[in-house]
């Protein structure tokens, strides 16, 4: 649906770069976190509270849009 796609991409522009990064590695390359942190020299730990943080604000804004999570 084109409205999720511009939803999506919208989010993913207004995220800071390491987060960005970091979701689109695990989610879009399918990286373990054990990879994501080696990758960025940072705790798996990091990697955990920056994905959860992203899914939590990709889970309002897409609610705020009207798409049912």
């Amino acid at each position: 649906d084109i409205i999720i796609k511009r939803t999506i991409e919208s989010f993913l522009s207004d995220l800071q770069a390491d987060s960005r990064k970091i979701f689109i590695r695990r989610y879009w390359y399918m990286c373990s976190v054990k990879e994501i942190a080696e990758e960025y020299s940072i705790s798996e730990s990091k990697v955990c509270v920056s994905l959860y943080r992203t899914r939590e604000s990709l889970r309002k804004k897409l609610e705020e849009e009207g798409i049912a999570v």
